[in-house]
C-alpha cells in the first residue's frame, strides 16, 4: 500500500463510518463556515487502541559456546544472510588441543581395557585347574568392568572435544538479516556473550498491551487494523494470539498480531492496534465539532440558510470508531438529520444572521 493509499482508505473510512458529508454545499463554503457533517443516529462500532512495537516471529541472539578470540567476523548489520551461512570464527587452537587431548585418553583406555580383559580370561581358566582363587577371578572382573566404564567415560570426552570444537564455527540458524553486531575481530569471546543478532524479516508481528479490563470486551474474532506510523500505512493482521499469561504488577494482558508482508517495516517499530470493543447506538458527533466552555458543551448548528447557531449539548462518553476516528455520543439537544460545523472555531466568526 502506498502512501497516498493509505490517506485516501483512511479518509473513505472516517466519511463511511462517521457522518455524511454534505461536499456540494457551496454555499456553506462561500459563507465561511468550513465543513459540515450531518447528524445521524445508528450502532457506532467502538474500539481501544492499544500501542505496541513490531517485533521478528522470529529472532535470535547469536552467542558463543566456548572461550576464545574472534579470527574472523564477515558480516555487518543489515547484511542478510542464508541458513548454514558462516557468521564468526573463533580461534580452533584450543578446541583442537583438546581433541588431541581426548583422544589419547581414548587410546589409553582402549589398552587398559585390553589388558583388563586377557587377564581376567587367564584367571578363568587358572581357575577351572585350580590354580586361583575365586577371589582372583573376582578381582580380575572388576578390574575388566572398571576398565570398560574408564573407556566409555574417555569415548564420551572425545565426543564432547568434538562438538566444543564445532562450537568455534558459528552459522546462521535460518535465512534473515543481521540485526545488531555486538562484537568484532579481535575480540575476546565468552560462553554466552552475544556476538550478534539474526531476524526473519519475512515473519513480523505486532505485541499490543491492553488492560485487563478492556481485554474481557475484545472482539478477536473480528479483523485488528495495525497502525504503522513511520511508514503511514494501515494493514489489516493476519492473526490474533492472546499470550496466556497477565502481568500482575500492571494487571495487563499481551495479544500478539501477525502482520502481512509490508515493505520496510522493521523490528521495533512502533505501531497502534485498534481492537474492537463492542457497538453503542445513539447520535454522535466528531469530537472536533465540540466547543467546550467551562463545564458547558456546545456544537455549531447550521440551518438551511447556512447560518450557524450555537447551541448547548449534553454529551456522553467519547469512543473510538473502527476507523480510528473519535465521536462524542450527545444525549441531549441535537436531532437526527441536523447538520454540524466541523470547525467551530472558524464557524465562530460568522455572524449569526446576515440580511
Amino acid at each position: 500500500m502506498t502512501r497516498p493509499a493509505a490517506r485516501n482508505g483512511w479518509r473513505s473510512a472516517l466519511a463511511l463510518a462517521l457522518f455524511t458529508w454534505c461536499a456540494a454545499a457551496q454555499a456553506g463554503a462561500d459563507a465561511g463556515i468550513g465543513g459540515v457533517a450531518e447528524v445521524v443516529e445508528r450502532d457506532w462500532t467502538q474500539s481501544y487502541a492499544a500501542e505496541g512495537v513490531v517485533e521478528a516471529v522470529r529472532q535470535s541472539a547469536i552467542a558463543s559456546q566456548v572461550s576464545g578470540v574472534i579470527v574472523s567476523l564477515p558480516v555487518k548489520a543489515g547484511d542478510r544472510v542464508r541458513a548454514g551461512q558462516v557468521l564468526a570464527t573463533i580461534d580452533p587452537r584450543i578446541a583442537e588441543q583438546a581433541v588431541a587431548a581426548s583422544a589419547s585418553q581414548v587410546t589409553e583406555a582402549e589398552a587398559n581395557l585390553a589388558n583388563a580383559r586377557r587377564r581376567h580370561e587367564r584367571n578363568r581358566e587358572l581357575l577351572a585347574k585350580g590354580f586361583v582363587s575365586q577371589a582372583a577371578v573376582d578381582q580380575s572382573e572388576a578390574e575388566y568392568k572398571a576398565a570398560l566404564a574408564q573407556v566409555a567415560t574417555a569415548r564420551a570426552n572425545a565426543g564432547q572435544a568434538v562438538t566444543s570444537r564445532s562450537y568455534t564455527v558459528l552459522a546462521a540458524p535460518y535465512a534473515g538479516v543481521v540485526g545488531t553486531t555486538e562484537a568484532q575481530a579481535g575480540d575476546m569471546a565468552t560462553p554466552g556473550k552475544t556476538l550478534m543478532t539474526v531476524f526473519d524479516p519475512a515473519e513480523l508481528r505486532v505485541t499490543a498491551t491492553l488492560p485487563q479490563s478492556t481485554f474481557a470486551k475484545l472482539r478477536l474474532q473480528q479483523a485488528v487494523p495495525v497502525e504503522l506510523p513511520a511508514l503511514e500505512q494501515v494493514v489489516t493482521s493476519r492473526r490474533a494470539v492472546v499470550v496466556p499469561l497477565a502481568d500482575t504488577r500492571t494487571h495487563t494482558v499481551q495479544v500478539r498480531l501477525d502482520l502481512p508482508p509490508v515493505e520496510g517495516l522493521l523490528p521495533g517499530h512502533y505501531a497502534r492496534a485498534r481492537f474492537a470493543t463492542g457497538s453503542v447506538h445513539a447520535l454522535a458527533v466528531p469530537a472536533k465539532a465540540i466547543v467546550r466552555r467551562g463545564e458547558l458543551s456546545a456544537v455549531y448548528v447550521v440551518d438551511a440558510q447556512q447560518r450557524p447557531m450555537l447551541r448547548q449539548v449534553r454529551i456522553g462518553e467519547s469512543f473510538t470508531d473502527a476507523a480510528g476516528a473519535t465521536v462524542v455520543q450527545v444525549l441531549a439537544g441535537l436531532r437526527t438529520g441536523e447538520r454540524v460545523a466541523l470547525e467551530p472555531l472558524r464557524a465562530g466568526t460568522v455572524p449569526a444572521s446576515r440580511p
